[in-house]
């Protein structure tokens, strides 16, 4: 894609359109769900310090929302995100950083043969890891063309 999205939620639609082998999506709900797992045990590890760390993470990812990715990436608001927790529970934490990309990256690199959505938009492709996976534990985009399922193939961007 040559131009950048700049609303979401066309982004959503391209996301989708990027995670139509529903094995990508499988791997994608193993990586946010090791991902959660050890957010869980940063928490059990480090109860004190670890959600004031994890509220930093929220209060970044969410003022890095607000200020929209369609302009370009928020790496600095990325970064923040990460690095709190990481300084708190520096095991655990990133260990499921690099799980829940290893997972996805597996999906694109090698099943979908693209490059992952998070180096152009990481804050919205973050939040439509979570958007996903909330689809599948209610049951749909196990198998199928994602965009069919929820209707949304007229709002895939042209360039795609």
């Amino acid at each position: 894609m040559a131009e950048r999205i700049k609303d979401y939620e066309v982004f959503w639609a391209y996301y989708l359109y990027e995670h139509r082998d529903p094995r990508s999506r499988w791997l994608h709900l193993l990586g946010t769900t090791g991902w959660l797992t050890c957010v869980g045990l940063s928490v059990a590890a480090s109860p004190l310090i670890f959600p004031a760390a994890f509220a930093v993470f929220g209060g970044a990812v969410a003022l890095g929302l607000r200020k929209g990715e369609g302009e370009g990436p928020n790496w600095a608001h990325m970064a923040v995100a990460v690095l709190a927790p990481s300084l708190a529970a520096p095991l655990t934490f990133p260990a499921g950083v690099v799980f829940a990309y290893a997972m996805a990256w597996t999906g694109h690199f090698i099943i979908e043969k693209n490059r992952p959505a998070t180096f152009k938009y990481p804050l919205w492709s973050f939040v439509s890891d979570f958007r996903m996976l909330s689809h599948m534990l209610r049951g749909r985009l196990w198998t199928g063309d994602p965009l069919v399922e929820l209707g949304l193939t007229s709002r895939v961007p042209s360039a795609v």
